[in-house]
């Protein structure tokens, strides 16, 4: 036997593959990049998967009763569930920093301990690197999506940008903005429910509230609400979260991921 071919045998049996031996390409178990090899992800864009979805979060004060990295997780959650939807799909790591306001004197939930912003500057420049990173890599759709609100313009515009660039090379980036505007199909729900304004909230209300509960339910703690809704303002949330559940939460999700996966099917097919 030849010391070549002795050492292929030996590399095949140890499960590796010599440079330039043939070798079987397999998908990837996990859809997050991150557990893959440089290998794997080359492999998986080589049979197909050459959607990436660009998830990002944000670290902010969510009233008494909920954690700050609640974007971070919903977030999470939705992105891995549209990408197994869409079946040609990966997922890249959270972006859990995001635009917040005004930093002297602090605005909105920046005026409460823990809550972590950047300019919208640096979101989308940090959006930029990613993007770019991926189309070097072979992906063909780029995908944004923001859970955060005042993440939603800065993500638009530098979608419409990278776009214009890219364009010859059939190379799309898509603000997956349907997802962040489902939130008023959720609140027709809940409204059909027997919800009303007041009950729902515009921030860690029943909504977030609920999608937390169903995708990481130790960042939830009900017991620490006031015992009265209209104490919750001067604590950083609105609406009366101890009407949310997991199972409303689930329902919710579902509505926004379905619009997400809506967007990004009618965008390839263009």
């Amino acid at each position: 036997m030849s010391f070549r071919r002795g050492l292929l045998r030996m590399a095949m049996l140890a499960g590796f593959a010599l440079p330039g031996a043939a070798r079987a390409q397999r998908l990837p178990e996990s859809l997050d990049i991150a557990d893959m090899t440089w290998i794997e992800v080359r492999d998986a864009v080589a049979a197909g998967r050459r959607t990436a979805i660009v998830p990002s979060g944000g670290i902010e004060q969510n009233g008494p009763h909920m954690i700050l990295g609640k974007h971070d997780h919903i977030v999470r959650v939705a992105a891995r569930r549209i990408a197994a939807e869409l079946g040609d799909a990966l997922v890249v790591p959270v972006l859990s920093f995001s635009p917040q306001g005004r930093f002297d004197p602090p605005e909105g939930n920046l005026r409460f301990p823990g809550t972590i912003g950047v300019t919208d500057e640096a979101f989308a420049a940090m959006l930029d690197g990613i993007a770019r990173s991926l189309r070097a890599t072979g992906f063909r759709t780029i995908c944004f999506l923001a859970d955060n609100g005042p993440s939603q313009r800065p993500q638009e515009r530098l979608a419409a940008r990278l776009s214009a660039e890219w364009r010859r090379e059939g190379v799309r980036v898509i603000a997956v903005d349907r997802y962040y505007a489902a939130i008023a199909q959720q609140d027709d729900w809940l409204r059909a429910q027997g919800e009303t304004e007041a009950t729902i909230g515009t921030h860690a209300g029943i909504g977030d509230t609920s999608e937390l509960m169903s995708v990481h339910p130790p960042g939830v703690d009900l017991q620490r609400l006031p015992p009265r809704p209209d104490a919750l303002p001067a604590l950083g949330a609105s609406g009366d979260p101890s009407r949310a559940s997991a199972a409303r939460g689930e329902t919710m999700l579902a509505m926004r991921i379905a619009a997400a996966v809506a967007q990004i099917r009618a965008a390839q097919a263009r």
